[in-house]
């Protein structure tokens, strides 16, 4: 039987303040680094002392964590001088350039970015569904593309319960995730909408507002785009699964945060709609949005800030007697990233706990 998550206090993760690690947030000023601070506040999570890096645009401004100011500091290698733990939200290549860095200086990397996900020394990790995978951390540990996290807590419980044969997924990504400009750039283009304005665009190709269009990122040879291959690979890996067939549409849409997702999955057995909601209802990251007689099932509005992905829409693909097809809808800043990445920190402390309860 799948288990809900329960909130740990901090006392049963580390004996005492003390022990607390030394964080470091790379690219603390971008949408996913704010996250984070808000993320590791928002769940109490104890931090010894704290180092906020960015871009030289970015050093000396303030941010506030837990009612004291803190102040931006370069980006470089010896900032890395006395951290625990680095969470990495600053692009590819920051973290190419500054991982290797931070792990000689015995730092944990967890990394936000695309740089080392397909590494196969690395793991790629949700909690929810491959937490067993951080045993194999060599200091480097990779968090998954957004719509592939949000894709993975929906459908693993229901992979155990039924095995998963086959996806296909169309997601509705919201501007969110191409970070703070982008959504930005939709909130600018309604307001000169409503005023009548010419709309102007410089972070997406095409007009958002009012609009969607294909994931704006290059079609490979194979005819997918890069997000839809990095859902096809990233599930895979995740999943131990290196033949998973999954079939991805990714399309970009005027929402501001949070993804949506439409799933059709053939199983290796049938698995009824009623018994996939009491599965869900109890797996663990997922809340159980599904009202038909209220027509209310999940929405990004709803799913906004919260911390888990918003299951349902569960009913019965009429083609296929194994057939199950649900929606969801989960925070591309969070669970598709910030809230990812401290979970993966709150679970690597988890055996130093262990450890120190039986001394």
């Amino acid at each position: 039987m799948l288990v809900a998550l329960e909130w740990r206090a901090p006392s049963l993760y580390f004996a005492d303040t003390m022990n607390a690690p030394n964080i470091a947030i790379v690219g603390a000023t971008g949408a996913v680094g704010m996250e984070i601070l808000r993320v590791l506040e928002r769940r109490n999570f104890p931090v010894a002392s704290l180092k906020l890096l960015a871009s030289a645009r970015s050093v000396g401004k303030t941010i506030e964590f837990k009612g004291k100011p803190y102040k931006v500091e370069a980006l470089k290698a010896e900032a890395f001088k006395g951290v625990d733990i680095a969470f990495f939200s600053a692009g590819a290549t920051r973290s190419r350039e500054f991982a290797p860095a931070a792990r000689a200086a015995g730092a944990v990397v967890i990394d936000n970015s695309s740089a080392f996900r397909m590494d196969p020394k690395v793991p790629l990790v949700v909690p929810e569904v491959n937490a067993q995978d951080l045993a194999h951390h060599d200091g480097l540990i990779a968090n998954p593309n957004c719509s592939a996290a949000v894709l993975a807590v929906a459908v693993w419980p229901i992979h155990l319960a039924a095995g998963i044969k086959k996806i296909v997924v169309s997601t509705y990504q919201a501007a969110s995730g191409a970070g703070a400009q982008a959504m930005q750039e939709l909130e600018d283009q309604v307001r000169d909408y409503a005023a009548g304005k010419t709309l102007t665009r410089s972070v997406f190709p095409h007009q958002i507002a009012f609009n969607l269009f294909s994931h704006n990122t290059k079609v490979a040879e194979n005819g997918y785009n890069e997000e839809e291959n990095k859902v096809i690979e990233e599930m895979r890996k995740m999943f131990h699964m290196p033949h998973l067939a999954i079939v991805p549409t990714c399309i970009r849409v005027p929402v501001l945060r949070a993804h949506s997702e439409a799933i059709t999955l053939e199983l290796e057995k049938q698995l009824s709609p009623d018994d996939a909601r009491q599965i869900l209802a109890l797996a663990p990251g997922i809340k159980l949005v599904d009202d038909a007689a209220a027509n209310h099932f999940p929405m990004p509005i709803e799913a906004s800030g919260d911390l888990d992905v918003h299951v349902g829409r569960i009913r019965r693909d009429l083609s296929n007697p194994n057939g199950l097809v649900l929606f969801v809808a989960g925070d591309q800043l969070l669970k598709g990233a910030a809230w990812n990445a401290v979970q993966i920190a709150e679970e690597l402390a988890k055996p130093k706990a262990k450890a120190m309860a039986a001394e």
